[in-house]
């Protein structure tokens, strides 16, 4: 850091977030560009529209960006996406897994292909990138592995038996990879969020809002107050400058943490 300020604290380095054309990973992205660092983006979109926030992200923040369309479900395009990484820039110091999919079902009425997607995408993705992350991380003694995870990482909800699987995986894959390094410039820690207003969650409460022919806006409320005491959605800006301080010096000994910013859903 220069002169104190945490501006440009990144400089220099190179960050991949999966899933990051909108919501959590879009913040993350943003965050973490605006403090120097060179961004990977991933994630579905119109060409268009990629191609404006790649030029936004590089105009606002003077960092190069780079656009990987790799499917997270599918481990050879995960391979490529990073081959494609370290091609441009050398490696990755910085690794967000934060792609994500969500199904909802009675676990006898589960899908067997929803299944095995949301567990695809939402962990043995974080998996892949990670083992493939760690060697360049290895050689330069520094790195910062952050695994989006979910409330539902630490509790369970009824009917979301594969993505509070997955989300209990992750934190689970973030002790260990942060116990394998934990005698190097490696971190690994897992954030939780509790309800974050993303598409994923918009969907949810547009399913409740017509399920129980209710308007939007309560649905909204009723879906955060089941969970989510403070009745108030975290943001991706707040759950990014969270990832922002684990990405710190200050935060070099936060290893292997499952940190949630959830609103006291976890507290109760």
């Amino acid at each position: 850091m220069q002169n104190g300020q945490s501006s440009g604290q990144l400089k220099g380095k190179t960050a991949m977030v999966t899933g990051s054309t909108s919501g959590i990973g879009l913040g993350m992205a943003q965050a973490l560009a605006a403090q120097g660092a060179h961004i990977i983006f991933n994630g579905f979109g119109e060409a268009a529209m990629i191609a404006a926030l790649q030029k936004e992200t590089e105009s606002t923040y003077q960092v190069d960006t780079l656009y990987c369309a790799a499917d997270m479900s599918k481990p050879a395009e995960i391979e490529a996406m990073m081959q494609q990484a370290t091609a441009r820039f050398g490696g990755v110091d910085i690794l967000v897994n934060n792609a994500g999919i969500q199904h909802v079902a009675n676990i006898e009425d589960f899908p067997v292909e929803r299944w095995d997607a949301v567990i695809a995408i939402n962990l043995t993705s974080a998996f892949h990138t990670t083992r493939l992350a760690l060697p360049y991380m290895k050689e330069r003694n520094w790195g910062r592995i952050i695994n989006i995870a979910s409330a539902h990482g630490l509790v369970g909800s009824a009917q979301k038996s594969a993505y509070v699987a997955a989300k209990h995986g992750i934190v689970g894959l973030t002790k260990v990879t942060a116990l394998e390094n934990a005698q190097t410039g490696i971190t690994c820690n897992a954030i939780c969020p509790g309800w974050v207003l993303t598409p994923l969650v918009q969907k949810q409460v547009d399913a409740r809002a017509a399920q129980q022919d209710i308007p939007v806006e309560q649905a909204k409320r009723e879906l955060l107050l089941e969970k989510q005491p403070s009745g108030e959605f975290v943001t991706p800006e707040q759950l990014a400058a969270l990832a922002v301080f684990m990405c710190s010096d200050a935060a070099s000994q936060v290893r292997g943490v499952a940190w949630n910013m959830d609103g006291g859903w976890v507290a109760q």
